[in-house]
């Protein structure tokens, strides 16, 4: 990945327009706004545009930055070089997080359909949300594991084989930890506690649960060919730029109002900017985006996965990152970049939930007797309709739904002994296996 060319200097400018009476007049007459096009674009996007009539592209620049200047809000955390990082309230993050309001505001999973209003059967949706962020948010980092396997591990509860699969399963256990610490402020305890849950058995000895040394040089870089893209603080600012994080975090250090959503977003691109940790940062920085959306009420996030929109485009992630350092210091890109985000997030979690509520209702057409199934089975033959070589363990069914183990057995031996699944000892375990006219069984009922 190129590192973007960093915008030109405005003091520059702003000289030669002063010296010009017609143009200093000129200049003044035009007010183009923060965006062009609705695009907060960045000087490495906008130097390859034509320019508007009579102006060059440094002119053209400069009244956008004056422009965002008016919008400015800076934040109490600073970059490397002691600049404090702000962002710009422009059109594009007013109206995101407009919008994400009013999207978590309306909306709430049991609207989806009757079903969902159960909390048993929330419980199960928010389950797959953190196996599904525990997956890709390992995968972004490396982990070079199938959906497929890493799934079946969780949902089995095996041991992972590799580090890999470790990384997933410290993931998940992570994401349930912070469901938990809401209620907490951040710490660097709680920082380092999170670290070393995340890291435990991935990194070399004694990494886990510590910040790096200053004889220890991290740096990111482009997975294609190693080029350098960002080098972080020194490790000697660390302990005060925890403190300034955590004071942050815990609304402590300003003011002004801060929109919710952008506190967790600039949490998020923070940590990962000052890169505490010798590995592990990007996964910490993505739970302290969760962390800080449920602390401060907005629970819909539990259900999402940010990571999974993530990993579909990941060089736009990295860029946003790059065009907040070489803006110098604007945050507004990444903040723009994870709004759009979320909102993917969202449509995502509705297009799954009409999914499986119309599935729902289509087993339960196909099911005289409906009410004979619980929740849980009911879940499972909506699957089984639709997955035919799907096999499932009593482990597996016990950790989806969230029940102790004689509840899941009962379940999967109750479908088995009515002829919706087929019953088969592997080793010393029971799987069950979909028989293959399961929807013709069902349909039998109604006769």
């Amino acid at each position: 990945m190129r590192i973007p060319e960093s915008p030109p200097d405005p003091a520059q400018f702003f000289q030669s327009i002063f010296a010009s009476p017609d143009r200093l007049r000129a200049f003044f007459a035009r007010r183009h706004g923060a965006e062009v096009d609705g695009e907060y674009l960045h000087w490495d996007e906008l130097r390859h545009r034509e320019p508007p009539d009579g102006m060059t592209r440094q002119e053209w620049w400069l009244e956008l930055f004056q422009a965002r200047n008016h919008l400015w809000g800076e934040l109490p955390l600073k970059d490397k070089h002691g600049r404090a990082f702000g962002f710009s309230r422009s059109d594009g993050v007013l109206r995101g997080l407009h919008e994400l309001d009013r999207e978590f505001g309306a909306r709430r999973v049991e609207m989806a359909d009757p079903h969902l209003a159960s909390r048993e059967t929330r419980d199960r949706y928010l389950i797959r949300s953190l196996i599904e962020e525990a997956i890709t948010s390992s995968q972004l980092e490396g982990a070079s594991t199938t959906r497929k396997v890493a799934k079946e591990m969780l949902l089995s509860g095996r041991r992972p084989r590799n580090r890999d699969e470790r990384m997933i399963v410290n993931n998940l256990r992570a994401m349930e930890f912070l469901r938990g610490k809401t209620k907490e402020p951040l710490s660097r305890a709680l920082l380092l506690e999170l670290h070393e849950m995340l890291a435990e058995g991935t990194l070399g000895p004694n990494e886990a649960g510590r910040f790096r040394r200053s004889d220890e040089h991290v740096s990111v870089r482009d997975l294609g060919d190693g080029q350098v893209l960002h080098v972080p603080p020194d490790a000697s600012e660390l302990p005060a730029r925890v403190d300034a994080l955590c004071k942050f975090a815990n609304e402590e250090s300003e003011g002004a109002f801060l929109h919710p959503v952008v506190r967790a977003i600039v949490l998020h691109f923070a940590l990962a900017y000052d890169h505490p940790f010798t590995d592990g940062n990007g996964r910490t920085a993505r739970g302290l985006f969760y962390w800080s959306m449920l602390r401060q009420d907005y629970w819909l996030a539990e259900f999402l996965s940010i990571s999974r929109v993530i990993q579909r485009a990941p060089g736009q992630y990295s860029r946003a990152f790059l065009h907040c350092e070489n803006g110098p210091s604007d945050v507004t890109y990444f903040i723009l970049h994870q709004l759009g985000v979320i909102r993917r997030a969202n449509e995502d979690l509705r297009l799954y939930l009409e999914s499986k509520a119309r599935e729902l209702r289509e087993t339960e057409q196909l099911m005289k007797d409906a009410e004979a199934f619980n929740h849980r089975q009911r879940a499972l033959l909506a699957h089984a309709l639709r997955h035919s070589r799907a096999r499932y363990s009593i482990e597996g069914f016990r950790r989806e739904h969230g029940v102790v183990y004689m509840t899941a057995r009962r379940d999967l031996l109750d479908l088995a002994d009515a002829g919706y699944l087929r019953k088969r000892k592997i080793g010393r375990a029971f799987y069950f296996d979909v028989p293959p006219d399961l929807e013709r069984r069902l349909r039998s009922r109604r006769r």
